[in-house]
Formats: C-alpha cells, sequence, structure tokens
C-alpha cells in the first residue's frame, strides 16, 4: 500500500509526499514551495520522480520549477499554459502509474475551470487527491466556474466508495465544520467531528485526510 504523509506549506497548505514501502522514489501532490519538499525529501533520504498537480493556482505550483531544475522529475497536471514545466497533460479519463499504482484522472471544474483530481482505486482503502475542490468539510471557493460545475463535481466525488481517504490540500476543517454545524446544528456525527477536530489542532496535527463516508455524513456540500 501506498504511504502518504503531509509537508505543511504556508500558513495552511498541505503538499502530499507518496512513497511506496522501501523504495527511495517519490512523488508529490501541488508542491506550491519547492523549500519544505526539499528537505522532506533530504530527511527521508528520498529522490523525486514525480509531481502531480490538480491546478493552476500558484499556491500549488510555485515550486515546480526549482524542483524541476533540482530532481528532474516527470510532471503530470491540467491542459492549462499557466503551468509551466507540465510534461504529461491529463484529462477525464486518463490513467497514470504512480510508484507502479494506478492512478485515475477526474476532471472536477469549479474551483478552477482546469481543475482535476487523482484516484487511486485499491480495494482496501482508495486515495482521493482532490486539491481545492473537496474540503474536511467543506468545498473551494468559485474562481472560475460555476455554482452547477462544482455541485456536479462534488457529487462524482461522493460517489466514490465509502472507504476512500480524501487528501485536500488546506487546512480548512474547523472553519468548515463551524459553517456546518450553522446549517445542520442537530447533526451529532457533525458534532464528534469537531471535537475530534479540535483536538488534533490542540495537539498540532493535521485533520486531514478524512474519508468519503465522514464527508457524506458531515460535509453540508455533499448533503444537498
Amino acid at each position: 500500500m501506498l504511504s502518504v504523509e503531509p509537508i505543511p506549506a504556508f500558513n495552511d497548505n498541505y503538499i502530499w509526499l507518496i512513497t511506496y514501502r522501501d523504495r527511495d522514489a517519490a512523488f508529490v501532490v501541488d508542491p506550491g514551495d519547492a523549500v519544505p519538499v526539499q528537505r522532506a525529501l533530504e530527511e527521508r533520504g528520498l529522490r523525486l520522480e514525480g509531481i502531480l498537480v490538480t491546478h493552476h493556482h500558484f499556491d500549488h505550483i510555485g515550486g515546480l520549477e526549482a524542483l524541476r531544475d533540482t530532481w528532474n522529475p516527470v510532471v503530470y497536471g491540467p491542459d492549462n499554459p499557466e503551468i509551466a514545466g507540465i510534461d504529461h497533460t491529463l484529462g477525464a479519463g486518463d490513467r497514470i502509474e504512480v510508484l507502479d499504482h494506478l492512478f485515475e484522472v477526474l476532471a472536477v471544474p469549479g474551483h478552477t475551470l482546469d481543475h482535476i483530481a487523482y484516484f487511486h482505486p485499491a480495494d482496501d482503502t482508495p486515495l482521493l487527491f482532490c486539491g481545492d475542490t473537496l474540503f474536511a468539510g467543506g468545498c473551494g471557493r468559485l474562481f472560475e466556474g460555476t455554482p452547477a460545475m462544482m455541485h456536479q463535481s462534488l457529487q462524482a466525488l461522493a460517489a466514490l466508495p465509502a472507504s476512500t481517504r480524501v487528501y485536500c490540500a488546506h487546512e480548512y476543517t474547523l472553519a468548515n465544520l463551524a459553517f456546518a454545524a450553522a446549517v445542520e446544528p442537530g447533526n451529532e456525527q457533525l458534532v464528534e467531528r469537531i471535537a475530534r477536530a479540535r483536538e488534533s489542532r490542540e495537539r498540532g496535527a493535521p485533520t486531514v485526510p478524512s474519508n468519503i463516508a465522514l464527508e457524506r455524513e458531515t460535509n453540508p456540500f455533499l448533503r444537498c
């Protein structure tokens, strides 16, 4: 099974580090800053084999140039000329291999028009890297797409297997859940989730990944 670790960046971003067993190769998802990625690779004795990009916002691609210069990784991402350095442009239905594991590409426009997500359909615990489309307890703001686009994208993600781990790109969980509680104050699962999230943040721990089952129970944008 693939291992996934968060690399904190900026104030609330997560760059996801993907490794497999004792291999020295790694992939990262949405490297907005090269410095923490370089540090994480050096600390673990890893080499950067590939990069997955979900969309063109700078806090997701700002480290691309430096990482390419240092490691020459293969870079996958959406077909958007605003993203310099993509080796393989991807769209809905495409498939790629990440450390010998199959990933499917999903088109999830809304936050941006070019937004894609990466889904690994493992039998036991599928993985979803969804950038700024689906957050823990919420969803991304609409910068370019329409509400209808975002709703369709979120419904597609909600239909993924319940055990799918959701790796979003920001630590927005407590703010998202506060809004969710205002919308649905009688949701007991939501009350419990807020308590767990607060405890995690008090320890300095991430509140993500979540999973699709939990999002269906507590995320108002998957319950409408």
